[in-house]
C-alpha cells in the first residue's frame, strides 16, 4: 500500500547551491506511456467541443432525463416548428423529428453550442427530409446581430412523401464574421409542399476537421493536444462511463455505425450527447495524434449506486469481450467483420484496459472486491494474456499481474507533501495516476466536495505543486503506467467542473492552454527512458527534481521544481561521465505571479526562457532557479 511520508520544513535561504551528483547508472526504466490525455463529456467538451458538430440538438434525441425538445432550435418567420414521433421515422435510434409548417418562406434556425464560428473555409452540411416537395431549400449562416448573411447554398429537393432523402450541402463563406454570434438557417417555401410543411431530422453542419475526418474532430482542440505530444488517451471517460443507472452507461454498440444508428444517451454531466463521437471515433482519434489507447469497460456499478449481482454479471464481461473483439478481432471474427463493415478492416492494438471508474466510492467497494473485478480480469485475461487489465483503484488486493488507478484531486500544498508519495510503493502492481489536479486554493482544509467549481482556471502555484508531484512520480517511473490531468476540458459557456487543462468556447482563436497544460508539455518533451540515482547536499524542499536520461537522444536530464521558497535556489549540478565544456538547455517556467491564469481569449500568462550553459571545472552546470518555478535540463 502507499504510505505518506511529512515533507521537511522549507529552507529559509541559501548560502551554498544544493549540490546534485547524477549516477551513470542504477536507475530503473520508465514506461512508454508518460503523460496522456483523459476524455470525460463533463463541460461539454466532447458534444459542443472536441467533437466538431456545429449543430446544438440536430436530431432532437431525448432520454427519460432529458426528453426531446426544440433547445437551440426557432422558426423562421410566421413557421411553426413541432415534435413529431412518426409511424415511419427516420430510424428506430432517432424516433423523434421536428415538422415545420407555413404559407411562404418557412425554415428554422439553429444558435449551435453558444455561437457558431464563421470564416472563409468549407462548411459540410446535411439533413433528412421527408415529404413532397418541388421546389429548393437554401441553407445560409448569418449574424444575428445585424442579419447579415455569409454563405448560402442552394439545394435542389429531392424528398418524397413516404420516404427520408438525405440531401447534402456546402457553405463558404468569404469572410470571417466579427463574432460567433451567428445561426444557422434552413428554409423553404411551404407554399411549394404537400399540405404546406415537411418533417426534418439529423440536420448537421461541421467545418473542416482535423484530418479532414467526416464526423471528426475540432481542429484548434486537436492542434492543443498535438502541441502537448502525450502519449496515451483514457476513454471513454469516467463517471460519464458508469452512467447514473445500469441502463444509462456508455454503450459501446450505440455509438458505432451511421449517425442515424447512434441514439444518443443522457450524460451524467446535465445534457443528452448524440453519440457522434463514438468508439470508433476515439480510435482514430488515437490514430490522428499517435496516441496508446486505455480503453476503459463498464464494470457493473452505476452513480446511483445500482451494482449488477454476481449472478449477472456474466452478461457485461461478455458486452466487453465483444468490445474487444470489435476493436482488434479479425475480419473472420463476428464483431470484427462489422467493424470491417464499418470502414476499418485493419484492426487495433489494445495494451490497456481500465475495468470501470473509481469502484471504490458510490457504494461499489464490497462487490467490486469480491467478484465484479476479478470477473472481468479473468476474462480478459485468459482471452488477452497481453492486454494489462488496471482496477479503478487501489483499494483492493490486486491478483496476477493487474495495474491499478490512483485518482487525486486537492490544494497544491497536499500535492508537494505528497512528492514521495511513491518511493514507499513496492507492490509488483504498476499504477496509472488517471486523474490529478490541483483544484483549490490552500485553505488548510483540502477540498469541498459540495462545489465542483473550484477555480475557474489552472493558477501556476496550482502547476508548480502538480509539477513537485509528477517529479515524484517521475523518480518512480517504473512503477507508473501513465498520468494524466483531469479533466481536460472545458465549455466556458458551459461547465460543470473547474479548472480543466484547456478551457474554450465556440471562437477557435480563445482556446486556453492553462498553466498546467505549460507544465506537462515541458514534462513530456523531455521524456526520460531511465531514470539515474542523484544524492545531494540538502533535502528535498524547496527544491525537488528527478534525474535519469533519454538513451534515444544520449541526453542527460534534470527536472526540478521550486515550491515556496524565499529566495532563488542555487543548483550544482553533475552528471557522472559528463565533463567540462559540455553544452546544455536550460528551460525554466516562471508566471509574473502564483495566482496567473490562462483564461480564454487572454494572453498566456507563462514565461519560458531556454538558455543554453556549459558545464564548468569538473562536468558542473551552475545556475539558479526562481521561487514558483519549473525547469528542465538536457545535455547535448
Amino acid at each position: 500500500m502507499l504510505r505518506e511520508y511529512l515533507l521537511l520544513p522549507l529552507l529559509a535561504s541559501y548560502a551554498t547551491a544544493v549540490q546534485i551528483s547524477v549516477a551513470k547508472s542504477g536507475g530503473n526504466v520508465t514506461t512508454s506511456l508518460q503523460y496522456g490525455v483523459m476524455e470525460e463529456e463533463i463541460n461539454h467538451c466532447g458534444e459542443g467541443g472536441l467533437y466538431a458538430e456545429l449543430i446544438r440538438n440536430r436530431a432532437f434525441q431525448g432520454s427519460t432525463t432529458y426528453p426531446s425538445n426544440l433547445d437551440a432550435w426557432s422558426a423562421v418567420g410566421g413557421s411553426a416548428l413541432s415534435l413529431q414521433n412518426l409511424s415511419n421515422p427516420l430510424s428506430s435510434a432517432l424516433p423523434t423529428s421536428v415538422r415545420v409548417e407555413g404559407n411562404g418562406t418557412s425554415g428554422l434556425t439553429n444558435v449551435g453550442f453558444w455561437g457558431i464560428d464563421v470564416r472563409p473555409q468549407k462548411y459540410s452540411g446535411s439533413f433528412y427530409v421527408k415529404g413532397s416537395y418541388k421546389g429548393s431549400f437554401i441553407a445560409s449562416l448569418q449574424s444575428i446581430t445585424n442579419g447579415e448573411v455569409f454563405a448560402t447554398a442552394k439545394v435542389s429537393s429531392k424528398s418524397v412523401a413516404d420516404d427520408w432523402v438525405q440531401h447534402d450541402f456546402t457553405l463558404t463563406p468569404k469572410k470571417t464574421a466579427p463574432s460567433t454570434n451567428n445561426t444557422f438557417s434552413l428554409t423553404f417555401d411551404a407554399s411549394k409542399a404537400s399540405g404546406g410543411s415537411l418533417d426534418f431530422n439529423l440536420i448537421s453542419l461541421f467545418p473542416p476537421t482535423w484530418n479532414n475526418r467526416p464526423n471528426g474532430m475540432r481542429r484548434d482542440l486537436m492542434q492543443a493536444m498535438r502541441d502537448l505530444n502525450p502519449k496515451f488517451l483514457r476513454f471513454p471517460g469516467g463517471n460519464n462511463l458508469e452512467g447514473n443507472s445500469i441502463d444509462g452507461r456508455w454503450k459501446w454498440n450505440e455509438t458505432i455505425g451511421p449517425l442515424k444508428s447512434r441514439p444518443g444517451r443522457a450524460t451524467t454531466w446535465g445534457y443528452g450527447e448524440t453519440g457522434g463521437m463514438g468508439l470508433v471515433e476515439y480510435m482514430e482519434w488515437c490514430d490522428d495524434l499517435g496516441l496508446e489507447p486505455i480503453l476503459a469497460v463498464w464494470s457493473g456499478l452505476a452513480l446511483n449506486r445500482q451494482v449488477v449481482s454476481k449472478a449477472n454479471i456474466g452478461v457485461y464481461v461478455q458486452d466487453a469481450l465483444n468490445e474487444l473483439e470489435f476493436l482488434t478481432g479479425s475480419v473472420d471474427t463476428e464483431y470484427g467483420a462489422l467493424r470491417a463493415k464499418y470502414g476499418h478492416p485493419e484492426p487495433w492494438t489494445i495494451r490497456f484496459v481500465e475495468v470501470g471508474n473509481e469502484d471504490s466510492l458510490n457504494g461499489g467497494a464490497s462487490s467490486y472486491k469480491s467478484y465484479r473485478f476479478a470477473a472481468f480480469y479473468d476474462a480478459i485475461t485468459e482471452k488477452y494474456p497481453d492486454i494489462q487489465v488496471i482496477a479503478s483503484t487501489l483499494d483492493i488486493t490486486l491478483p496476477g499481474n493487474a495495474g491499478g488507478d490512483y485518482h487525486l484531486y486537492d490544494i497544491p500544498d497536499n500535492f508537494v507533501k505528497k512528492f514521495n508519495l511513491f518511493d514507499s510503493y513496492s507492490d509488483e502492481h504498476p499504477i496509472l495516476l488517471g486523474e490529478i489536479a490541483a483544484t483549490e486554493w490552500n485553505n488548510g482544509k483540502g477540498v469541498d466536495w459540495s462545489d465542483t467549481h473550484f477555480s475557474l482556471y489552472p493558477w501556476w502555484l496550482a502547476s508548480v505543486s502538480e509539477a513537485v508531484f509528477l517529479l515524484g512520480a517521475e523518480r518512480n517511473a517504473d512503477k507508473i503506467i501513465g498520468t494524466t490531468y483531469a479533466p481536460y476540458f472545458m465549455n466556458l459557456d458551459s461547465y460543470e467542473w473547474s479548472p480543466t487543462m484547456i478551457s474554450f468556447n465556440a471562437n477557435p482563436d480563445d482556446t486556453a492552454k492553462s498553466t498546467s497544460w505549460h507544465v506537462y508539455s515541458l514534462f513530456n518533451d523531455n521524456h526520460m527512458t531511465n531514470t539515474l540515482p542523484a544524492t545531494s547536499n540538502s533535502s528535498f524542499g524547496p527544491l525537488y527534481y528527478a534525474t535519469g536520461l533519454n538513451n534515444k537522444t544520449n541526453s542527460h536530464i534534470f527536472k526540478a521544481a521550486v515550491y515556496n521558497s524565499t529566495a532563488d535556489v542555487p543548483v550544482s549540478l553533475t552528471f557522472e561521465g559528463i565533463g567540462r565544456g559540455t553544452t546544455a538547455d536550460l528551460t525554466i517556467l516562471t508566471a509574473p505571479s502564483g495566482f496567473s491564469m490562462n483564461e480564454v481569449g487572454g494572453p498566456n500568462t507563462v514565461e519560458s526562457q531556454t538558455t543554453k550553459i556549459k558545464a564548468g571545472k569538473q562536468g558542473v552546470f551552475s545556475f539558479s532557479l526562481p521561487n514558483l518555478s519549473v525547469a528542465v535540463l538536457t545535455t547535448k
